[in-house]
Formats: C-alpha cells, structure tokens, sequence
C-alpha cells in the first residue's frame, strides 16, 4: 500500500477537470473559477477521499456539484453590475418602530381605565360604539367621549398636532426611503 499524499494527484487531472468545466459553462473564465473552487474543495476536504479509490471521479463530482450549486444560487440572484437596482433599494429602518411603540405603550399606559377600555375595544379590536358600550354596560355617549377623550390625551401624551400623521419615522429617513432629496425626486 503506498503512502503516498493523494493530493500529489490533484495536479495530473487539471487537463481534464478543466475541459469538463467547459463542457458545462461554455465559458473560460467561469470554467478556471470552477476547476479553483473544486480544488480548494477537494484540497480542504482531502481526508474525506478514500485513498485507492479514483480520485478522478471524485474531482468531476465536486466540480459538478459546484457547478449545480451554482446554478441554483444564480436564479437567487439579480444581475446589477452598474448598482443602479441597488441605489433605488431602501427600507424603513426597524428601531424607529420600536421606539414609536414604546412610547405609545407609555402613553397609553398614563390613560384612564375608561379611556384604555374603550380605545381598546372600538380601537384595537373593532367593535362598533354599541357593543363596546354593551360591553362596559354604559350609553353609546360615554363610550364615544372616552374614545375621543382618549386619543386628544394620547396625541397630546406623544406631542402630536390635529393635523399632524402618526408617521414612525423622521423625515430625513423619510426623504432616503422614498428617494426624495429636499423634496425633489432623485
């Protein structure tokens, strides 16, 4: 039995590691970046190879699989050399939500008993002023005073004007998310 290192045999099938990768991509420059790849796999992976077995075919498989990998993680991928689909890509930052919601959970929780019930249930869960007002066993009037009573005190609580959007984040993130500078478009 030889002791030999078998990545000593990585070298003898370049010539035909290579061929096979044109044979796939139809491409020299992919096809060089797919024998690499597979010999970086091959040599990072060498005690997985079962010596006396044919490391040729244990190469093409590699390279295969690479190959096919590749392919799938292509169709994953959007093609944007030049940036341009990148720049027009924004998002809301998350923490300003965060924010927004624990200081209007503060808020909210400085209300009267009255007000949070009945916010919550014509609010936060739908119902019409009669049945909140069934609910809590009082005149459709006193439900709808709490819950105009309630949200003056909460805009006023979270320093809101009448005319004013409960918008969750400050208008220079504003201006990058819609892709307005200075009110004009870009």
């Amino acid at each position: 039995m030889s002791n030999a290192d078998p990545r000593d045999e990585l070298v003898e099938h370049l010539p035909a590691l290579r061929a096979f990768a044109m044979s796939l991509t139809r491409n020299s420059a992919t096809a060089d970046d797919m024998v690499q790849d597979t010999l970086v796999k091959a040599w990072t992976n060498i005690e997985k190879f079962s010596a006396g077995t044919n490391m040729r075919a244990w190469l093409f498989t590699i390279l295969r699989n690479t190959y096919y990998s590749n392919r799938r993680k292509a169709k994953r991928e959007v093609a944007d050399v030049d940036g341009v689909f990148t720049e027009s890509l924004s998002q809301k930052p998350d923490h300003d939500g965060r924010l927004h919601m624990a200081d209007f959970r503060v808020a909210f929780s400085k209300l009267p008993d009255e007000q949070r019930e009945a916010l919550i249930l014509v609010g936060a869960s739908g119902f019409s002023y009669e049945d909140a007002a069934n609910t809590c066993g009082v005149a459709i009037g006193t439900i709808k005073s709490r819950v105009n009573r309630g949200r003056a005190k909460l805009a006023e609580l979270m320093h809101l004007n009448e005319d004013e959007a409960m918008e969750l984040t400050d208008d220079a993130t504003m201006a990058v998310v819609s892709d307005r500078v200075n009110g004009a478009m870009r």
